[in-house]
């Protein structure tokens, strides 16, 4: 049986969505086909994300800021605010569902966009596309609801199943009570869920030095970054 190889692009520079005045590339190769699993698995343990039937990664011409982040879920050590962001979310109620979008799933997550990122490429999403944005996917991919004692709905992940764990692709929240920290939470959860499966890792997308999008991920320790073709310990300066 003849296999067609697998082709990578790369994308033109564009405006850096984390860092100031910087410029970003991505190089991306399409997932779709019999084999997407097992590409998906090896790209995604080389740094790789996913996005529909996308897989990529930043190839920046002067910048190396973006490290792919994961947690070994087994060794992970939540932090006393962390602590208490779990204990305080003991009566949340977590399903896990089909990628399928629903209109609540989107009101949510427009809610999200407005308070977070109004400038971003998501903040104008129609239905369309956010339908597509949670169930165009080649791999085995589900949606964490997560609901308050009154069924209000205050946190939605996405989630790709990996064969040595979870990635969260996308993760959106009720902002308006930000003492909650459905954020944190959701992570917390996922990090619970991997190990309770056996998985070794939850994949967190990338971590930004310097990005204050992105500054919360370090507080999730001991964690791990791809950079020089390997994983090794985040260290935190300081």
């Amino acid at each position: 049986m003849q296999h067609r190889p697998q082709l990578f692009y790369t994308t033109e520079p564009a405006p850096c969505p984390y860092l100031p005045n910087r410029m970003e590339r991505k190089v991306l190769t399409d997932l779709s086909g019999p084999n997407a699993a097992s590409v998906h698995d090896r790209l995604s343990q080389a740094g790789f994300r996913r996005s529909h039937t996308i897989a990529y990664a930043p190839v920046c011409m002067d910048c190396r800021a973006c490290k792919p982040m994961r947690l070994p879920v087994a060794r992970f050590q939540p932090s006393r605010t962390q602590q208490r962001i779990w204990k305080r979310h003991q009566d949340i109620k977590v399903t896990i569902t089909a990628p399928i979008p629903t209109q609540e799933q989107f009101v949510l997550f427009q809610a999200y966009q407005e308070s977070r990122h109004t400038n971003g490429d998501m903040a104008h999403m129609s239905w369309q596309e956010y339908a597509d944005l949670i169930s165009s996917t080649p791999v085995e991919t589900v949606v964490m609801e997560f609901r308050s004692t009154t069924d209000q709905l205050v946190c939605v992940s996405l989630v790709d199943v990996m064969s040595d764990g979870l990635s969260a692709v996308y993760t959106f929240y009720d902002t308006s009570t930000p003492a909650d920290s459905w954020g944190t939470f959701s992570i917390l959860w996922l990090r619970q869920l991997a190990e309770q499966r056996g998985y070794l890792h939850l994949y967190l997308g990338y971590y930004v030095p310097g990005s204050q999008k992105m500054a919360y991920k370090a507080k999730f320790q001991p964690a791990e970054i791809f950079q020089g073709g390997h994983w090794g310990p985040l260290t935190i300066p300081g």
